[in-house]
């Protein structure tokens, strides 16, 4: 039996399934993923990404993030992939109890997914600093320079955890409460380098590891099936 097979039979005898992903879910939607050889960590710019997306130069260069954000951050026009589609079907099968997602995109959502926990939110929520009032992305791109609160005037910041923020508590406890009860957990498209995110794979107790990745990861030997395949297309083979 080939590998997709027996992930398939696998997905087949559990139901209480937990999906945990990565970058490697989007970028077959077209999104890069930052850290690949030619991803956003290896372009050149002013500033090393890690800074310009980094809380501290939001705060005191907010004209240069929103410069970099709207042109390397925004990509509303990707759409689901395979491995998006698949796992809203299997969440409304009741298999799937949760998707938690390292991704700022949304896509899981667009695909039909509701139980998602975005570990380092979202691109299309956006507050206001000062009075916290809410905006969807459509004011970030249809603003100039930094977006401005329209009841305020106070910065309007996305919702996406910065370098040197704490991830959400609220998410955090919710994607571990899944994981912890998790029958079977998948893990796809990360390498699991990004911390704390990746630490929370530690949780999972249950009968079944799968990881999906086209590169080894520190859980590899954990893992009763490692798949390296591009994720979508391990999940349109086991969902024609």
């Amino acid at each position: 039996m080939d590998e997709i097979s027996r992930f398939a039979e696998l997905l087949d005898k559990c139901n209480n399934v937990v999906f945990f992903g990565g970058a490697g879910v989007s970028t077959e939607s077209g999104i890069p993923d930052f850290r690949s050889v030619d991803g956003l960590y290896n372009m050149k710019y002013k500033y090393p990404p890690e800074t310009i997306l980094s809380h501290t130069f939001f705060m005191h260069k907010t004209d240069e993030f929103y410069d970099f954000y709207r042109n390397k951050m925004l990509f509303l026009d990707a759409e689901p992939n395979a491995c998006h589609y698949v796992l809203a079907r299997l969440e409304k099968e009741s298999k799937l109890k949760a998707v938690v997602t390292q991704n700022i995109d949304g896509l899981h959502q667009k695909a039909g997914s509701s139980n998602v926990f975005e570990l380092h939110g979202s691109v299309l929520r956006n507050h206001c600093m000062k009075c916290g009032r809410f905006y969807g992305v459509e004011k970030i791109v249809n603003s100039k320079g930094v977006p401005r609160c329209d009841d305020c005037d106070g910065i309007v910041k996305p919702d996406v955890v910065l370098y040197e923020e704490a991830l959400d508590n609220d998410c955090i406890k919710g994607a571990v409460n899944a994981i912890s009860k998790a029958e079977m957990l998948i893990i796809g498209g990360t390498s699991l380098t990004v911390y704390p995110a990746s630490s929370l794979v530690y949780y999972f107790k249950g009968k079944h590891l799968v990881l999906i990745n086209k590169s080894a990861t520190s859980s590899d030997a954990n893992a009763d099936l490692v798949i390296r395949e591009s994720i979508g297309k391990v999940f349109a083979s086991i969902y024609h």
